[in-house]
């Protein structure tokens, strides 16, 4: 990484450990988990790890090999864990409900999914298909998330609430987007077969279905329940079933 992306880790795993002291602090039982969770890891990265381990291994043995490859990706690619500070702090800023960034790390599922996608993508980039495919398998069992390896995601992403997401192969999503559940993104059924592209800083409400060859441009918003079949430009809103544009900026007056 960059002199700047690791003072900003650095940053961020200093916040996060004197937020866990803080905690363990006021509750000594609570402090236990905490103690394992984040305390007792020397970086943000061992932390991240060790976490996704928990979250998707059923026993022992499996949680052990989810950290496994985890740290290998985060150790190979700190672009990674780069992205995972930003999608950490993503939450912070949108979510009224937080003040902190120790609840989102620990709690949010959402998190935990998209940081297990990151790892699944690298697999997959490094033709290690089959161990990639474990990792959306058991995103998609255990936290209801399900995102294709294949798929390509930028940073500072925030998938709210997240239960019944589903991004499919080859889906293209930008920075900032936001998500919230039960969205399903990906092909239509015809031939040739190809996935969305989702532009920077875009807000897809809950129950919004976005399928074909087609774009979503910057700051467009998808309304709740919303069926997208075709091109939405930036700054639009869609809503509806099929989707119709409303709240479109005013085009640019000739010089």
């Amino acid at each position: 990484m960059a002199e700047a992306a690791i003072m900003a880790s650095n940053s961020l795993w200093c916040k996060l450990r004197s937020e866990a002291q803080r905690a363990a602090a006021a509750d000594p039982v609570f402090g236990k988990a905490l103690a394992g969770s984040i305390l007792a890891h020397d970086d943000f990265a061992a932390a991240l790890a060790a976490l996704i381990g928990q979250r998707l291994g059923a026993s022992a043995t499996e949680r052990a090999r989810f950290t496994s490859f985890s740290r290998d990706a985060f150790r190979s690619e700190p672009e990674l864990i780069e992205a995972a500070g930003r999608d950490l702090r993503a939450i912070a800023l949108r979510d009224p409900a937080i003040t902190d960034l120790l609840p989102p790390l620990l709690h949010y599922k959402g998190y935990v999914a998209l940081q297990a996608w990151r790892v699944s993508n690298w697999l997959w980039r490094h033709d290690y298909r089959d161990a990639a495919l474990l990792f959306q398998n058991e995103a998609s069992n255990v936290l209801q998330v399900s995102i294709h390896p294949a798929a390509s995601i930028g940073s500072s992403v925030y998938l709210d609430h997240a239960t019944g997401i589903v991004i499919g192969a080859n889906v293209v999503i930008a920075d900032e987007v936001t998500i919230l559940q039960n969205v399903s993104i990906g092909r239509r059924s015809e031939l040739p077969a190809r996935s969305p592209r989702i532009g920077r800083g875009v807000y897809i409400g809950g129950g919004a279905t976005i399928l074909g060859d087609i774009s979503v441009g910057d700051f467009a918003r998808i309304g709740a329940d919303a069926v997208v079949t075709s091109d939405i430009p930036a700054g639009c809103t869609a809503i509806g079933n099929p989707a119709r544009l409303t709240n479109c900026p005013e085009p640019a007056s000739a010089a």
